[in-house]
């Protein structure tokens, strides 16, 4: 059984048994049965109970005349979210705001809490990227659908010149499926390398130099959620567009 965080291990003597028998039962392999929850998920977790609290927190303390300072700080995380998808998206922008914020959010506490030592961040696993990459892939998607119709929507595939669409067709339909990849290998392989960088240098020179790395290492964690986020806006202002 892998070394563990005590986060990790607390949820699987809480949870670590049923979670084993309701793989098994679904014929899933689990690695280590007396442990299949990993630091990842665990990780994920907490900080999705987190977020949590926040925004209970918000919505318990909102006030119009005494703002709490946990509410000018939603505050200022909608504005600024708000006003990039507001440029982005364009009109009607209000229905993609949750989604788009909750993914910037989740994506840069996975980044931060990497900085922590002895913490790998969960987006330094490509598993991790890959789902948020794929549950970003069938949100557009669905909402490009809806927006447009089944026809529609497929017809933005066929490109403006329709004696080229099966020529067309084919190569946009590769070329979506290719964003899954593009949106999971730019997060993991840049949280990689950022989270290995550190570690190399905290291990050659665990005084003073580190701090500079860890510094880029906080950079590259708030660039990746920010280019992250505006990739998901781009993709789904070309899926709600009725512009064929």
């Amino acid at each position: 059984m892998p070394h563990s965080l005590a986060w990790t291990q607390l949820l699987n003597g809480m949870f670590g048994g049923p979670l084993t028998a309701l793989l098994q039962s679904m014929g899933i392999f689990v690695r280590h049965p007396g442990a299949p929850i990993t630091d990842a998920f665990a990780l994920e977790f907490l900080i999705a109970l987190v977020m949590l609290a926040f925004f209970v927190a918000v919505r318990l303390t909102l006030s119009v005349e005494k703002p709490a300072p946990v509410q000018q700080f939603a505050e200022m995380i909608h504005e600024f979210v708000g006003g990039q998808a507001e440029q982005i998206i364009g009109h009607g922008y209000e229905e993609f705001q949750s989604f788009v914020t909750i993914i910037f959010l989740f994506i840069l506490s996975c980044n931060l809490i990497g900085l922590i030592p002895g913490i790998n961040s969960p987006t330094e696993l490509e598993v991790v990227t890959l789902a948020l990459a794929v549950a970003t892939f069938l949100y557009y998607n669905y909402y490009g659908f809806k927006a447009n119709g089944l026809g529609g929507y497929l017809k933005q595939f066929a490109g403006p010149i329709w004696q080229l669409s099966p020529l067309l067709f084919p190569i946009e339909l590769i070329s979506h499926f290719a964003r899954i990849m593009s949106l999971s290998v730019r997060l993991y392989a840049n949280m990689f390398a950022g989270g290995l960088v550190t570690l190399v240098f905290f291990s050659l020179i665990p005084i003073g130099v580190p701090v500079i790395f860890l510094g880029l290492h906080l950079l590259v964690s708030v660039i990746q959620a920010f280019v992250f986020m505006l990739l998901v806006m781009i993709y789904l202002s070309l899926a709600v567009s009725h512009d064929h």
